[in-house]
């Protein structure tokens, strides 16, 4: 049964998920998070000290920004990931983000690495934490309100449906491009505007806002071009991101590449969100 759990560095989110363990009973220690105030005691000097008794060990999400260190906002200790995997080993590690190359590091020290974003559950709950920032994006950058306004989403997975809804809840003028017919089917079905890819050279030119969810390049020069001059475009796709970034920018158009939003926008939910997953984690494991 898990009842002690480290925790190794992390943003905000996690800072906010130390307390909420430590509420729902489970001894809590910490290791690279000293200069979070929120966090009164539980601090270690080591991570050995830290780790000693855990039954899970917690990283950060994402586990790491440049591939060699993980993500330590709350510290000025620097561990690199080669570090952490040699001191956890034979542990049970969770944390998110985690790239292939880490696994294999992990297998060799007898690790179980288990990446908390690959969690449905808390993909579909992100995704209304990161739906909600891309309204603020949108309202904070845009003269006008984006009721009435014609807005484009790319893509119509988990954050594209429920942006989509909160759009057309606002008063939008709503408009999803899919590449699936099954998925084109839904977007008609909830009202809103279909646009299959192969089409949407033809029709990006009336759009005010572009929103962008899908993890490859979609907006490439050749369609920004297309583009009007004074509309925004906001990509919440991780790297490489959904726009021509170099094109993008050569054309003038506003753009605002929004990553990790739940983290920025809702700490709070967004901990509660990892909360509810890790428990669900933990009763696996058992």
């Amino acid at each position: 049964m898990v009842k002690n759990v480290a925790v190794i560095g992390g943003d905000l989110r996690i800072v906010k998920l130390v307390g909420m363990l430590e509420k729902e009973n489970y001894i809590v220690k910490t290791y690279a998070l000293e200069r979070a105030t929120e966090i009164a005691h539980s601090k270690c000097e080591t991570i050995e000290e830290c780790i000693n008794e855990a039954d899970i060990v917690i990283g950060p999400l994402p586990l790491s920004s440049n591939g060699e260190y993980i993500n330590t906002p709350f510290s000025d200790k620097k561990i690199t990931i080669d570090e952490l995997i040699n001191s956890i080993e034979g542990k049970t590690f969770i944390a998110g983000s985690i790239k292939q190359e880490i696994y294999e590091k992990a297998n060799e020290k007898n690790i179980k690495m288990l990446d908390i974003v690959k969690r449905e559950e808390l993909a579909v709950l992100n995704a209304i934490s990161t739906a909600e920032g891309a309204l603020q994006i949108a309202i904070n950058e845009t003269p006008k309100n984006l009721h009435g306004n014609n807005v484009l989403v790319l893509g119509f997975g988990r954050i594209g449906k429920v942006l989509s809804k909160m759009l057309d809840g606002i008063g939008a003028k709503v408009a999803c491009e899919a590449r699936k017919t099954t998925d084109l089917a839904w977007i008609k079905a909830y009202g809103y505007e279909p646009i299959n890819l192969i089409e949407l050279k033809d029709k990006i030119e009336n759009y005010d806002i572009i929103i962008n969810t899908i993890p490859f390049v979609v907006l490439d020069k050749e369609m920004l071009q297309k583009v009007k001059k004074d509309a925004l475009i906001i990509d919440l796709a991780s790297n490489p991101g959904g726009v021509d970034r170099k094109a993008v920018k050569e054309l003038g158009i506003k753009f605002n590449w929004a990553l990790s939003l739940p983290g920025k926008v809702s700490p709070v939910t967004s901990a509660e969100f990892m909360k509810e997953t890790l428990i669900n984690m933990f009763k696996e494991l058992n």
